[in-house]
Order: C-alpha cells, then sequence, then structure tokens
C-alpha cells in the first residue's frame, strides 16, 4: 500500500464485535469510536476459554527534554505485567522495574480508552491511570525502583478535539487487534526517583498513549515507531509507525500528528540491521511523504519469560531526520525530533 487514499476511515460509531465475534468495522479513525465489547469474541467454541487469549494494556510515556519515562498496565490473560522505566537520553542509562501477577489479579483496565480507571495496587508498587473528559491522571508510587523510591503525579491534557490515531485490523481465526495511540498531550506534574527530581512542563514536555485490547495468534511480532515532539515555530508534532502481524490492506497505523491533527500515511518500508539495532534505520514512504533517518543512542532491551508467555523487545531511543509531507501538501522538516523505535517478538 502506498497511498493513504487506498485506506479506509471509519467515521460512524459502532460495537467493535458482532455477536458472531467478527469485526463489525475495519480501518482506521481519528477518534475511538468502536466500544470494545470483548465479551463478544469468540475464537473458542467454549466461551470460559476466552479470557485467556485477549490482551490488555495501558502504556503510557513521558518526553522530557533530558529524560524518557513510562507506565504500563497489562492484562495477558494467563498473567498481568505492571512495569516502568525512566531513561536518561544524554548518559543513556536507564533503569527498569517489573511486577508479575500470575492470572492478572489485582490488575484492573476499563472496557474503553475514553473512560475509566486503570489501577494496581500490591502495597508495594501502587498505579492509578484516570482518563477524564479532557485530562489523564497518572499515579505511581514504587517503594524498591532499583534501591530508591520512585514517585509520579502527572496530568496530561488531552481535549476532545485532539486526534488520534485508532486502528482496528482482523488477524486470521476471528482474531483481531484494536488499538489507540495518542501522541504529543502537553504534560505537567512531577517525577520524582531517590534525590532526582524531573518538573514535567506542558512547554517543554508531552505525553503519549499506547492502548491495546485485542487476540493475536500465539507468535507475533511487530515493529512500531514513535516520537512526540516540537517544530521550531512552536507546533507540536507526533510521528506513530509501524507493522507487522494483522492484515493492514484496509489501513496502516502510520501517520503524522501536527498540532494535534492526524495526517494519515499509507505504506512505510523500514530497513534496520536486527544484528546490531543501534546501526541508523531507515523508514521511507514509497508515495514520497515520509523520509526519515532514526539515528539510535539508547539500547532498552526487555525479556520476559513465564513459559507459556515469552518475550524479547529491543527498544531504540534516539532522534529523526528527515522530511514528511501533510495532507495539504507542507513539507515538515523534522531535526533531531526525539523519540523511540522498536521490534518485538512475543508468544503469548
Amino acid at each position: 500500500m502506498s497511498s493513504s487514499a487506498m485506506q479506509n476511515e471509519l467515521t460512524e460509531p459502532s460495537a467493535l464485535l458482532n455477536p458472531d465475534g467478527t469485526l463489525t468495522q475495519v480501518g482506521w479513525a481519528r477518534h475511538p469510536l468502536l466500544d470494545c465489547n470483548l465479551e463478544k469474541a469468540r475464537f473458542y467454541h467454549w466461551p470460559w476459554l476466552q479470557r485467556w487469549r485477549i490482551k490488555r494494556w495501558d502504556y503510557y510515556g513521558i518526553t522530557t527534554p533530558t529524560h524518557y519515562s513510562s507506565i504500563t498496565l497489562a492484562d495477558l490473560g494467563y498473567a498481568g505485567q505492571v512495569f516502568a522505566y525512566l531513561i536518561d537520553l544524554q548518559t543513556g542509562e536507564y533503569h527498569e522495574e517489573t511486577v508479575t501477577v500470575p492470572l492478572s489479579r489485582g490488575i484492573t483496565l476499563p472496557r474503553n480508552s475514553t473512560a475509566g480507571t486503570s489501577h494496581f495496587d500490591d502495597g508495594k508498587v501502587r498505579v492509578t491511570l484516570e482518563a477524564q473528559p479532557a485530562t489523564r491522571l497518572l499515579s505511581v508510587h514504587w517503594a524498591d525502583f532499583g534501591g530508591r523510591e520512585l514517585t509520579a503525579d502527572l496530568s496530561l491534557d488531552l481535549a476532545p478535539q485532539h486526534e488520534s490515531m485508532a486502528i482496528v485490523i482482523p488477524i486470521p481465526g476471528k482474531r483481531f487487534y484494536y488499538n489507540r495511540k495518542v501522541n504529543c498531550m502537553p504534560a505537567r506534574g512531577r517525577i520524582q526517583i531517590g534525590d532526582l527530581t524531573l518538573d514535567v512542563e506542558p512547554d517543554r514536555c508531552l505525553g503519549n498513549l499506547d492502548w491495546g485490547r485485542g487476540v493475536w495468534e500465539y507468535r507475533s511480532f511487530w515493529v512500531w515507531a514513535s516520537a512526540s515532539g516540537f517544530l521550531p515555530d512552536g507546533r507540536t508534532v507526533g510521528l506513530n509507525l509501524g507493522f507487522g502481524f494483522g492484515d493492514t490492506s484496509a489501513a496502516t497505523e502510520n501517520a503524522l500528528i501536527l498540532d494535534g491533527r492526524v495526517h494519515k500515511l499509507g505504506g512505510v518500508d523500514f530497513n534496520y540491521d536486527n544484528t546490531d539495532f543501534r546501526r541508523p534505520w531507515q523508514m521511507v514512504a514509497p508515495d514520497g511523504r515520509l523520509q526519515l533517518t532514526f539515528t539510535p543512542l539508547v539500547e532498552r532491551v526487555a525479556a520476559t519469560n513465564l513459559l507459556l508467555i515469552t518475550s524479547e523487545v529491543h527498544q531504540l531511543f534516539g532522534r529523526y531526520e528527515g522530511t514528511v509531507v501533510t495532507d495539504s501538501g507542507e513539507r515538515i522538516q523534522l531535526a533531531g525530533l526525539v523519540g523511540f523505535a522498536e521490534e518485538q517478538h512475543a508468544r503469548w
């Protein structure tokens, strides 16, 4: 697919799934229009087995001039995970902690991305992620984060008119992926780890959200690239790019997000060295609308082995250089935009 015109934009609200478990609509949308009625999933004959294959997560990230921080709550069916990390973009140092929860006990995730509270509290780690009409409130307390205490209290502005990249695609066997990616949410508050304090201010710090729900094949693979930052003229600029699992003939997840508006891109070709992820990546749209070089600065490697669930992710943090063209033909020059790109393999 080489043109955004070939993609199916969804404009009407509906349920995500029909009573027989098939998708009601397939394509992409500027806002989350579909009610995530996962109770209608029908990929197993026995209904009681369905929940073990449904995957749900809320991932939030914060980009500051010096650091990138993230918090995730995930229910993977067989088990749940709560993890956080903090990347120093200047020194390359980072620390990550993960709590694995058998059968996802104690992890609460809401039905849709537009409202509700995601929560976990085991007495040592407390995470609350609250979606309000125009704000996201993030509260984290991690008593032992590598020998230091981590606390974060943040709010992310998300005005109703702010567009995001929502996509729903089929995967064989009545499987599917429903995802919402939000870039460039002005962030404010404070992150503290030990004696390090990061003041988060909306004129220089932005948040992003990866909200995912679906049923994947047991062996899955994907590449995801994202960035949220500012242009010299003060406009916010974001990227969401990727490929991997699922049938993307109706829509890719590729988009430029400029001042809160999605400019949909078609196919994007990735060229990178999976034997040395730290070498520069090339990302090019065949229709000429995007040509980027991503130069990694920091490599985060995370591996999970829970027998039934295994995963390995190489997430690179670095800078984007190049051009991307808006729907109206404006050529946007990116020079040093901070973001990340990752490759992940999973059996889940």
